[in-house]
């Protein structure tokens, strides 16, 4: 059987992807002991992964080598299997292929058997997948937020942010949220019933940001120079939680923040966070946020491009401020 899928030629400069991927096919090999063949229905687009493409040997994962399948998480259904646990039918997520079907390790791929009950299986990928355990983990845990504090998100209007956000309220804190144009601000504070937006182009971030009075936790997706403009609105004894760092992924800059001496006039605390770090924690978290995804508490729009063939476009979104939500790709079954 032939399999087609987005093959890494070349470091991408910036976001011009087409240049350094190519969707190929070429035949499967046979399975071999522990592995899995899963026929994708979904692939989850995660800014994170732009780091695995670039030359960076001091990420938080090696860069991909040359002339490999693209990886990222994946959802679908199990077709092949010879490792235990695991049948053909299984409803299963994992690190897989950019791919129609992704061959894997079940163990070192990280895959899970997922509920087939669940209405949307999208959710998978959202509220009850690692960006709803990484918004659930950084608010709470790493960002030690209690009630009645005010917590600002970066990038609020993205996959990780908007249950950022959303968690923040549960939890009883005050949520402000940044993201860019009016339309997500409008999302956040009418659809969401945040606190507060602030839309970064809009000018003038600083001014916005003042309207909240200090902020105790800062959920921070996006690095650079936003950074410098939060340190010093940040309460005293204030937590920022590293999620991500959008601003440098393509640019190939690395944020240096000029206002850095407000962590000791402030006594703030940074730390970062990384969802493999908790991935033990992921029936616990999953347990915690399908309750209130199963209330209509927590929801999460998605931005859906059907077919393989558009993956490349859809990922630029991440980069370009093109969505609202989560970012899928749907594939033909």
């Amino acid at each position: 059987m032939d399999n087609r899928f987005w093959r890494i030629d070349s470091r991408p400069e910036g976001t011009d992807f087409a240049n350094a991927l190519t969707l190929v096919e070429a035949p499967l090999a046979p399975l071999t002991d522990g592995e899995i063949r899963i026929r994708n229905s979904h692939l989850s687009m995660d800014a994170g992964t732009r780091l695995w493409l670039t030359a960076r040997e001091d990420g938080y994962q090696p860069p991909l080598p040359l002339g490999i399948p693209m990886t990222g998480l994946v959802l679908g259904e199990v077709v092949e299997s010879r490792a235990e646990g695991f049948a053909p039918g299984d409803l299963v997520r994992a690190f897989g292929q950019w791919a129609d079907i992704s061959t894997v390790d079940a163990v070192m791929s990280g895959a899970i058997l997922l509920d087939p009950s669940v209405a949307d299986r999208r959710a998978w990928f959202g509220p009850l997948g690692m960006n709803g355990w990484t918004a659930l983990w950084g608010v709470e845990r790493t960002g030690a937020a209690r009630p009645g504090e005010r917590v600002l998100v970066s990038a609020a209007a993205g996959a990780t942010g908007i249950l950022a956000v959303q968690i923040a309220k549960l939890l009883g804190c005050e949520a402000w949220g940044i993201a860019g144009g009016a339309e997500k601000c409008a999302y956040l504070t009418d659809e969401l019933g945040i606190a507060g937006a602030v839309d970064y182009k809009a000018g003038d971030v600083g001014a916005q940001l003042d309207a909240a009075r200090g902020f105790d936790v800062y959920f921070d997706n996006v690095g650079g120079a936003l950074l410098d403009q939060v340190l010093t609105r940040m309460n005293h004894y204030g937590r920022i939680a590293v999620c991500g760092l959008l601003a440098d992924y393509t640019a190939g800059t690395r944020t240096a923040p000029r206002e850095f001496d407000q962590v000791l006039m402030r006594r703030l605390r940074i730390e970062g966070f990384f969802s493999p770090d908790f991935m033990h924690e992921g029936p616990a978290l999953t347990e915690r946020l399908r309750a209130w995804h199963e209330a209509g508490e927590l929801v999460m729009p998605y931005d859906v491009t059907c077919g393989l063939e558009n993956t490349l476009a859809a990922y630029a979104k991440l980069f370009t401020g093109g969505n609202i939500g989560k970012v899928i790709v749907e594939l033909d079954q």
